[in-house]
């Protein structure tokens, strides 16, 4: 039986069409599992981060609304106040943030999705790196459902050390199974809790693939 969505809020609604209209028309743009991901309850969708594009490029084409991270020293003039309407979450680089935390456990305690990046920052060469631990932590400790998510293209043409995006190329987001408690938290009695679940989530977005080229 197919799930039955609530209506995205109009700004938000807006701001997804047209990302997904931008990836669409200058891209080679797909995605494959979209099946496994839930509509409705709260969820974490998990990702590698190898590009400034990962976060509109995860949630252009899924039918909900995310709370996405940005820097808190993005909020300024009148993309700051988009950001606040778009219910982003501001995030202090560089420091521990216990209101970027508690705003991340009232949007999951709420029924909504957060995307997150399991190791933490962009990869300075497109592979997936070793996480660190507060992804798992935050996994464990709110009990949402973790959609593991691999994200390919974007650091060829919009990477780390990118000043401008190149259009142009392959972009495609990968959805898994999602992944159970069960399955994500190894205990408490485990010396590395909260890491060792950061890795569990890694391992399944590391068996994601992009789907193979058809050569006619």
């Amino acid at each position: 039986m197919p799930q039955s969505r609530p209506l995205n809020p109009p700004f938000y609604e807006c701001v997804r069409v047209i990302a997904d209209w931008f990836f669409s028309t200058f891209y080679d743009f797909s995605t494959s599992g979209i099946q496994h991901v839930p509509l409705t309850g709260s969820a974490i969708f998990a990702a590698n981060h190898i590009s400034f594009y990962d976060p509109p490029a995860i949630g252009c084409q899924v039918q909900r609304p995310f709370n996405y991270f940005a820097r808190d020293t993005l909020y300024k003039g009148l993309f700051g106040k988009a950001l606040h309407k778009l219910d982003t979450i501001p995030v202090a680089r560089n420091n521990a943030d216990v209101k970027s935390l508690k705003a991340i456990f009232k949007a999951l305690k709420n029924k909504g999705a957060v995307a997150m990046y399991p190791e933490g920052t962009r990869s300075v060469d497109g592979t997936l790196a070793e996480p660190k631990p507060g992804a798992g932590m935050i996994a464990c400790k709110s009990k949402a459902t973790v959609v593991p998510t691999r994200i390919f293209g974007t650091f060829e043409v919009f990477g780390r050390n990118h000043k401008l995006p190149t259009l142009g190329g392959s972009i495609h987001v990968a959805y898994g199974k999602p992944m159970s408690l069960a399955e994500i938290d190894p205990g408490k009695d485990h010396p590395e809790r909260y890491l060792e679940a950061s890795r569990r989530i890694m391992a399944e977005i590391a068996k994601l693939e992009a789907p193979q080229p058809v050569i006619i």
